[in-house]
């Protein structure tokens, strides 16, 4: 039989797979918490969000309005990394019920003598409850003269002020109150929400052409990382690579004496995943690095790429968490038609698969002991979803700290699946995605659906993997429209250098994939070379570091303008003190003119109001009085990156 309860609570969001898997925040981000409430009637209703950290006892309340058609809005605010909870209650308030009825017969002249005594009957009820003196008097007066026909006029007269319906809705009386089912939501440091990854690959690191570059080389162009703005500093695998079936230089089978190899091929008799190259150095090389970095406000990522080479010792330590062939070779990994001759996949069916993710774990919890706390991870859709979700659980229940980026380049459910397993960030198809069309329809689908509560996308222009065909022999113009689009459309980007601030974009005929690769061999660049493209991400990234609004994704409406080689965006932080409008074009060819539909209304000013309109990039001011403006775009500079000044 069911309960007396009156008030329905449906709708509850955001919530992922109707709170099977929790949202995502970071520290100091607000939650926005909607809900249809409705009762029978037309009873005054009162709804509150609940919600407390992981180790709190207590719930604490904040009030939700009704906004239109039984739609209630509200908020909190998280403050510590980790988890809260959150759910909904919502009542029946009968107190401001009373005083709506009181209200409207008092103005319709109906004598009220029987309602004020209801009214003391609840003013009876929250008396305990009031902690201010002045309150407490005010509200036992009421109570007295509520009861008291003789002050019947100043009765009525306090039943409708506005104080007292104040004082009614701060102490509301939750009889058979209502709840929704928790939800949950995560709460990371906010690097997981903002984030600038800069990738190499330290074999190239070397002053010297020819030489294998070490740990040594790596901390001399920390500073240079730094001084453009980067945050991240990734690294591709550092471990020893495989000497069986090694890859040669472009990808082909046979190696010859000399060839590095793919540090993607995990493993040889120098060891396997907790060693390192011998080549890049020691241990204490690595520590070294990892705490220059820091000492530059940089952060080392490593690549976690669960696979191993033909020679990696787990084949003979563990032999059973490979498939073997009926012929008694090993099974090596394909992604028909590519071959992976020098890899071997894990074979995650594996009888022993316990001792599989312990060591997987381990892994992981000996190079957070070493000091690094984030990991981009190599193919994570090859692997089952269940392991993620229990090893990233492990590893942040004891270091809340560390950020996992899902290099899942796949189908759009199986990346939405990583990131509800648990993934902080992952790579996009922001890559391909080249007209305005494809990526407003993009972004739209990242912010405006429910992708925005769990799913931090990282917009990488390039990877080693990927030479998109739109950057293959592209000059400056296209650069910087690239490296623009991704960093004012999301808060988290990367790229792969030097190779993208030089330009260096020659491909194997017909693929999406760099000539003379660095992932099969060393390459050699001159570091101290600066040029127009290495000043412009170094002043985007320094927009971006000192702007809210830039440092988060999902605050973004594309703004309408008369050219389709040209798109425009508002973004804003929460707070709604920080506005910019971004003018992209996406033609790198020629000059291209529009006039851009300002949000006006989103401004909270009208047509006329004067808006100083202060591009950061060149350091020039515009007066903007119109709705509509005019702008051109040439492809020496495709962009302009305004800040709003009301």
């Amino acid at each position: 039989m069911q309960d007396q309860r009156r008030v329905v609570i449906d709708y509850v969001s955001p919530s992922v797979n109707c709170g099977q898997y929790y949202i995502k925040r970071v520290v100091n981000e607000t939650v926005k918490i909607n809900a249809h409430v409705l009762a029978d009637g037309h009873d005054v209703l009162g709804a509150s969000i609940l919600y407390k950290y992981e180790d709190d006892k207590d719930w604490t309340e904040t009030r939700m309005r009704l906004v239109v058609n039984d739609e209630w809005h509200g908020a909190f605010t998280v403050q510590k990394q980790g988890f809260y909870s959150y759910k909904v209650q919502a009542w029946v308030d009968y107190a401001l019920n009373w005083r709506y009825g009181i209200v409207r017969k008092i103005d319709d002249n109906q004598h009220v003598s029987s309602e004020l005594l209801e009214g003391a009957e609840y003013i009876k009820v929250i008396l305990d409850e009031i902690s201010s003196t002045s309150d407490k008097v005010y509200l036992e007066h009421l109570y007295d003269i509520f009861r008291d026909e003789s002050a019947y006029g100043e009765a009525i007269t306090e039943a409708t002020s506005e104080r007292l319906k104040d004082l009614l809705y701060q102490h509301p009386i939750k009889l058979l109150e209502n709840h929704s089912d928790e939800y949950r939501v995560y709460v990371d440091r906010k690097k997981a929400r903002f984030s600038t990854w800069y990738e190499f690959f330290p074999r190239s690191a070397s002053k010297k052409e020819g030489v294998h570059g070490t740990f040594k080389d790596c901390e001399r162009l920390l500073p240079r990382i730094k001084n453009m703005g980067f945050d991240v500093v990734y690294l591709p695998p550092i471990h020893p690579i495989g000497e069986v079936n090694r890859k040669g230089k472009n990808n082909t089978t046979e190696a010859k004496p000399g060839d590095v190899g793919s540090t993607w091929g995990v493993g040889s008799r120098f060891g396997g995943h907790k060693a390192i190259h011998p080549d890049l150095g020691t241990l204490n090389d690595f520590k070294s690095l990892i705490q220059r970095a820091k000492d530059n406000n940089l952060e080392i990522a490593m690549d976690y790429a669960l696979q191993a080479a033909p020679d990696h010792p787990w084949v003979k330590e563990h032999p059973q968490w490979f498939k073997w062939r009926p012929d008694g070779t090993v099974q090596y990994a394909e992604n028909p038609p590519k071959k992976y001759q020098d890899i071997l996949p894990i074979y995650w069916e594996s009888q022993d698969y316990k001792n599989l993710w312990n060591e997987c774990l381990d892994i992981l919890l000996y190079w957070i002991d070493c000091g690094i706390e984030i990991f981009r991870v190599d193919n994570p859709h090859t692997k089952p979803f269940y392991f993620w979700n229990w090893i990233i659980e492990k590893v942040k229940a004891k270091h809340p700290n560390v950020i996992f980026l899902a290099e899942a380049f796949t189908a759009p459910k199986v990346m939405q699946q990583l990131a509800k397993q648990g993934y902080t960030q992952s790579y996009t198809y922001f890559t391909w995605r080249n007209t305005k069309h494809e990526l407003v329809e993009y972004v739209e689908e990242l912010t405006k659906s429910e992708l925005s509560e769990y799913m931090q996308p990282n917009f990488w222009p390039n990877t080693p993997d990927i030479n998109p065909f739109h950057l293959q022999g592209a000059g400056e113009s296209k650069h910087m429209q690239r490296y623009a689009l991704a960093a004012t459309l999301s808060s988290c980007i990367g790229i792969y250098g030097p190779v993208f601030e030089f330009m260096l974009s020659s491909s194997l005929l017909g693929k999406e994939e760099y000539l003379n690769s660095e992932k099969f061999q060393i390459a050699h660049y001159d570091w101290t070379v600066e040029n127009k493209l290495t000043t412009i991400i170094a002043k985007i990234n320094y927009i971006r570091n000192h702007n809210e609004a830039l440092q988060q994704t999902n605050n973004i409406t594309f703004c309408h303008i008369d050219n389709d080689n040209l798109i425009a965006f508002h973004k804003w932080n929460d707070a709604k003190t920080n506005h910019f409008l971004v003018i992209i074009s996406l033609d790198e060819h020629s000059s291209q003119q529009g006039t851009v539909q300002v949000p006006l209304e989103a401004l909270g000013v009208h047509a006329g109001h004067r808006l100083d309109m202060h591009d950061l990039i060149t350091d020039s001011h515009y007066d903007w009085f119109n709705e509509w403006s005019f702008v051109e775009l040439h492809p020496s500079l495709p962009f302009h990156i305004f800040k709003i000044n009301k």
